[in-house]
């Protein structure tokens, strides 16, 4: 029992540690621990094999959390899978999680539903079950599946969504099996625990395939090529889809960096531009306004500036002026910003609210380029940032 807890602690204190430290890990280990035999090199062969940024088993599911609406108590949370929630959250998550279908009337959705929980800096992705059967209120009621995760990453879960749904939904029924017959918790518990080690897998698996595709993008044989490095913010309301825009040139959900102090993702993406290696940085600020005393770091240093609105809310772009100025006041740069502004959401069709004209004529004001982009489809996307890198390196 005490290897295994001495395991334990040297596999927490490396979760986190990129590859070099992993190396010292491994090296240090290697000489003082040598006489405690094959179970301290097992320990390190994990961790040298594992080798990467994330060495630990997928580590962002904080919990999935399994509820129901009792006749008599009201929204009760039945069973979980998690060893750091408290009672008193577990609770709070199973409370807001079924009190949220009270908003729509009735409705039971049948996709995965995301919903913030910011008391607890968590969110939850929702898979709600309608159980049909007559001894029940009405004769209908429902229960949730909710997997909690941390509000840092939630760009993996957005990123990632249609690759999990299948899981919930499997989960979901077999659950709604036994609500109909058995009703045993203990059996629940088990498929609860069951769909937390195949999502487990599920994001190892994806962040693997992530960390290999960033690392095929190295430049073989161009070191001799000049190098630049730019910083470039993204900004605009909460909302718009500056996440996702991001998510959809970098393709980096699991490689961000969240810097919680100044609500901020940080993230990277690497090219070649007229013979030249391009390093761009990204900083995607929180557009909520307890921020708002932060931007002044946020926007140190930037060399170029991404502002986005939603092409389906007109107050949006109302605010990209407003954005603008603030951006000015801080850098305290006297000559034009060099960027664009996306107007984002450009599949929404039929919903579609922003003139083309006045967001064109916005653009020529501030000296932006302007692109009408789909974060979901990728339209404009790519040209749009790459607009921007060839005008920062022409700058050089």
């Amino acid at each position: 029992m005490k290897k295994s807890a001495g395991g334990s602690i040297l596999l927490d204190k490396a979760k986190g540690f990129n590859f070099t430290h992993i190396s010292i890990c491994f090296s240090y280990y290697l000489k003082v621990k040598i006489k405690k035999g094959k179970f301290m090199f097992k320990v390190i062969d994990f961790l040298f094999l594992k080798g990467s940024s994330e060495i630990m088993k997928s580590d962002i599911i904080r919990g999935i959390v399994y509820s129901e609406n009792d006749d008599v108590f009201g929204p009760n949370s039945v069973c979980w899978d998690s060893l750091e929630l408290s009672e008193d959250t577990i609770n709070l998550i199973s409370f807001k999680s079924i009190t949220f279908l009270g908003t729509e009337q009735g409705f039971t959705p049948t996709s995965l539903v995301l919903i913030p929980f910011p008391s607890l800096k968590l969110k939850g992705i929702i898979k709600y079950i309608e159980i049909k059967e007559e001894i029940r209120r009405g004769g209908v009621d429902q229960s949730a599946i909710t997997l909690v995760f941390r509000e840092e990453d939630d760009a993996i879960f957005y990123k990632h969504l249609k690759n999990i749904e299948g899981l919930f939904n499997d989960t979901a029924n077999k659950i709604l099996e036994l609500e109909l017959s058995e009703r045993s918790e203990e059996k629940i518990l088990g498929e609860i625990k069951k769909l937390q080690i195949k999502l487990s897998d599920v994001f190892d698996h994806l962040r693997i395939q992530e960390n290999s595709g960033n690392n095929s993008e190295a430049f073989p044989e161009l070191e001799n090529l000049p190098s630049y490095q730019f910083k470039i913010i993204i900004c605009g309301d909460p909302s718009v889809g500056k996440t996702s825009i991001s998510l959809r040139y970098t393709e980096s959900a699991f490689s961000r960096t969240y810097i919680p102090t100044l609500g901020v993702n940080v993230s990277e993406k690497k090219l070649i531009i007229d013979n030249t290696r391009i390093q761009l940085i990204f900083w995607d600020i929180a557009g909520q306004s307890k921020f708002g005393t932060l931007r002044k770091h946020f926007y140190a240093g930037s060399d170029g500036v991404i502002l986005v609105f939603d092409l389906t809310n007109l107050d949006s772009i109302n605010s990209i002026n407003q954005w603008y100025k603030d951006i000015k006041k801080n850098i305290g740069r006297e000559s034009r910003l060099t960027g664009l502004i996306f107007g984002n959401k450009k599949d929404l069709i039929d919903n579609i609210k922003v003139p083309k004209e006045n967001a064109i004529s916005l653009a020529n004001e501030l000296k932006l380029d302007y692109f009408e982009s789909s974060a979901l489809t990728g339209e404009n996307i790519n040209e749009g940032f790459y607009k921007l890198a060839k005008d920062l390196l022409s700058l050089k």
